[in-house]
């Protein structure tokens, strides 16, 4: 496996499938770092989803998540062309915070090409403060392991 192949990559639940398009590169010819951070925000909606940050719940109970911090590590260039599937895994939950990482993978040759972790805040959005997730929440993140995906 190439250094950056990830022998767990398969075995963590999928958040995200897409094409990179011509318009997504730049003058270099590779995926521009905004289509990555765009992609990786992508995986990370279908993630808090399935540990049921739903719209419907976001929406209905008043509360939304801000990131805070985010780190990126680009091991490997995409073209345009070049399809893409991003998997998520759980690193931590706190009380108020979430922090996840995403792989992203060139799904042709199987090559993770860049990594992502991400720490995330629970908000009231009235209050406009950080609250507790519920714990029904709770319940489900402790279920999103590397090895069994989301619970449910």
């Amino acid at each position: 496996m190439s250094e950056a192949t990830s022998e767990s990559a398969g075995e963590l639940p999928v958040t995200y499938r897409g094409t990179v398009y011509p318009w997504h590169c730049d003058h270099v010819g590779h995926m521009n770092v905004m289509w990555y951070v765009g992609k990786f925000d992508e995986a990370t909606w279908h993630f808090f989803n399935q540990i049921g940050l739903t719209p419907t719940f976001l929406r209905t109970a008043k509360r939304g998540m801000a990131a805070v911090e985010q780190h990126i590590t680009y091991l490997q260039e995409l073209h345009a062309g070049d399809i893409v599937t991003i998997r998520t895994q759980l690193l931590e939950l706190k009380e108020k915070s979430v922090r996840f990482m995403h792989e992203m993978t060139n799904e042709e040759t199987g090559v993770v090409v860049a990594r992502t972790t991400l720490k995330g805040v629970h908000l009231d959005t009235e209050a406009r403060k950080s609250c507790p997730f519920p714990e029904a929440i709770r319940q489900r993140a402790a279920h999103f392991t590397a090895t069994t995906g989301p619970a449910g």
